[in-house]
């Protein structure tokens, strides 16, 4: 995977419509008809290919954008779904049954956080929650049981770095299966060419970008996508977490200009986060030098696409964060909201939102602070005005 670029792979990816369209035609069925019955009975037994059985299962549409999301990262094949919990929920499933055990990163989405946490152990899944940047942690939780090693590139809200070759030679020593949630790192880094066995995205953020559309996908080998996928004991297939084929249309669509905003978020993001950091904030941002993972993120960044467009700023106390956020709404300056990717910044306060799911003496443990601000940087086409009006609300509210 040396010459590897994700941008480039789809790109080179070339569909024509039902009638010479450009894009593919959007298949709106949720059933398909058979010419005989002896196929019907080779699809429900998995040995067809080119047939669709059920839209539940698959689609056209679908699996136009599961072949362009594995070639954007690098696997044998994806399957989406509709909503990044949606890809999450049914792969650990489909890994880990009763008596089995992960090893988490204490720091993700809290969605996953709340998973892990408070469901799975109903079907006698246990987690260990560790600090996935410190190895000799990682690999000391691991137990005879544990089937899982699991992380984010960079993860939600704090942004730290999971050094994913490092957790690879842990998974492979051991016997696990490592899955790595790439949703604030797409195209900036590609998890599998550092050993990740399966790579996770929310649609819903980067890929799609327009804050329209709920979706995931798990990027996986055939094997596993197949098991996630059959009939009788597939994960996906039976917990129904299937994408609509007119979102799936939608999503690929803007799936041809990642690349393009990418690079864009990111410039945003380290012009803001330089510029913050100067003025005395205690800024979070990957590609500064005083990140702590800066020089590890820096030797896995597939670097035309950036260190990203996410950064966190800490103002010192949750009134400070909420007058400061609703004062940048008042000026356009973005919206108060969870999620990101979106044209226009998006921030909100993680400890009170995002990760509200995680208790807060282990928000306090591992450093998400009352005045933490998580920011999604914008499109913006002047970011030196964006700075200077942020800036502004600042001085105003004597953050600065």
């Amino acid at each position: 995977m040396n010459n590897f670029n994700p941008a480039d792979n789809i790109q080179d990816l070339q569909y024509f419509g039902e009638f010479g369209g450009v894009n593919p035609s959007i298949s709106d069925s949720s059933t398909y008809t058979f010419l005989s019955a002896k196929t019907m009975f080779d699809t429900f037994e998995g040995n067809i290919e080119g047939c669709y059985l059920y839209s539940r299962h698959s689609s056209p549409s679908n699996l136009y954008l599961d072949k362009a999301l594995a070639a954007m990262e690098g696997t044998e094949t994806a399957n989406v779904s509709a909503s990044g919990m949606g890809a999450i929920t049914p792969t650990l499933l489909q890994l880990c049954g009763a008596g089995d055990h992960i090893v988490s990163s204490r720091t993700i989405y809290g969605g996953t956080y709340a998973f892990l946490k408070n469901f799975a152990p109903r079907f006698g899944i246990k987690t260990a929650f560790v600090d996935i940047t410190k190895l000799e942690i990682v690999e000391a939780a691991i137990t005879a049981d544990t089937k899982v090693l699991y992380c984010e590139t960079v993860s939600n809200p704090l942004l730290e770095v999971a050094d994913i070759a490092g957790l690879s030679r842990i998974a492979k020593k051991h016997n696990l299966t490592l899955v790595v949630d790439n949703t604030f790192s797409p195209l900036s880094v590609s998890p599998v060419k550092f050993g990740a066995d399966i790579v996770i995205h929310s649609l819903t953020k980067y890929i799609n970008g327009s804050s329209d559309t709920v979706g995931g996908v798990t990027c996986a080998s055939q094997e596993f996508i197949n098991q996630l996928k059959d009939v009788n004991s597939g994960a996906s297939m039976l917990l129904g977490p299937t994408m609509d084929s007119m979102r799936s249309a939608s999503v690929m669509k803007n799936l041809r200009t990642l690349h393009l905003r990418i690079k864009q978020h990111s410039h945003n993001a380290a012009y803001l986060a330089e510029h913050f950091e100067k003025d005395g904030l205690k800024t979070v941002y990957p590609g500064l030098a005083s990140h702590p993972s800066h020089e590890l993120f820096a030797s896995m960044v597939n670097p035309e696409y950036g260190f990203g467009g996410m950064m966190t700023v800490d103002v010192g106390s949750l009134a400070k964060a909420n007058a400061l956020m609703e004062l940048m709404q008042s000026r356009n300056l973005g919206y108060l909201a969870v999620s990101l990717g979106f044209y226009k910044t998006l921030f909100s306060a993680p400890g009170t939102s995002t990760s509200s799911e995680i208790p807060a003496e282990e928000q306090a443990e591992m450093g998400l602070t009352d005045g933490l601000i998580r920011f999604s940087i914008g499109l913006d086409n002047d970011i030196k005005r964006t700075y200077e009006m942020m800036k502004a609300c600042m001085q105003e509210l004597s953050i600065l």
